[in-house]
């Protein structure tokens, strides 16, 4: 399916936006980035979900900063500068422009890594959303100083499907928190909750730059279709 793909402004922040070609309806994701911010994956990520008939619009966390103009170290120091209500305030704001001006449907969102702990958030506080997607998420127990929310906890309150992929030796986030994650999902009266575990694959095995590990590539291949199907399922 031929696609339309640009940055385009949404109020007053930019994103990326990639939708199929001819289509002013139909179904959308909201993709929450990692530490890339909008670098060269995850436009192909967008551009391949709106290949498959679906608008995905990309948050933009710093602001033009991306691995395409900045080292992952620069990018690192400036992770450490996001707010989390300043961070849900333009996700909602990205969610209402899919949802009214490009007219889709049905929305979900997927993160990776920061995105990934954004996603659950998001989920907590907007049930708008029709699924959440939850790459190797950040969510740690112990509270990071700029984080005033805790994912794990506030994911009890998320009504949607979840799906959430964890690496078997993420560094950043001890198999103890997944499981409490996983625990908390499972608490909920509602909206499934599809867990994948990964032996060995390391935190952010979804990026490229790691996917010469066989272990992380196999995690990759297996988890991504698996992805893109529950989003076909939950936005359908």
């Amino acid at each position: 399916m031929d696609i339309d793909a640009s940055q385009v402004q949404v109020g007053e922040q930019s994103a990326y936006l990639a939708r199929p070609v001819g289509v002013t309806a139909g179904p959308g994701m909201l993709l929450l980035p990692m530490i890339t911010g909008i670098g060269e994956q995850l436009r192909v990520w967008a551009d391949e979900l709106a290949g498959r008939g679906t608008t995905a619009l990309v948050w933009d966390p710093f602001k033009g900063r991306s691995t395409d103009n900045s080292t992952r170290d620069e990018l690192g120091d400036l992770l450490g500068g996001l707010d989390d209500d300043t961070a849900l305030a333009e996700q909602v704001a990205l969610l209402d422009h899919l949802l009214g001006e490009l007219g889709c449907t049905k929305v979900g969102t997927v993160g990776w890594c920061l995105g990934g702990r954004f996603a659950l958030l998001l989920g907590a506080r907007d049930h708008r959303l029709t699924n959440v997607v939850a790459f190797h998420p950040t969510v740690p127990s112990e509270l990071r100083p700029n984080h005033s929310y805790d994912a794990i906890a506030d994911s009890i309150n998320i009504t949607a499907p979840v799906l959430i992929a964890y690496p078997g030796a993420d560094a950043a986030v001890p198999v103890a928190d997944f499981e409490a994650l996983q625990t908390a999902l499972q608490s909920r009266d509602t909206g499934a909750t599809i867990t994948q575990f990964y032996p060995g694959a390391a935190h952010g095995y979804t990026d490229r730059s790691r996917q010469s590990d066989p272990v992380n590539a196999d995690a990759y291949r297996l988890s991504w279709p698996q992805a893109l199907a529950f989003i076909d399922a939950t936005t359908a």
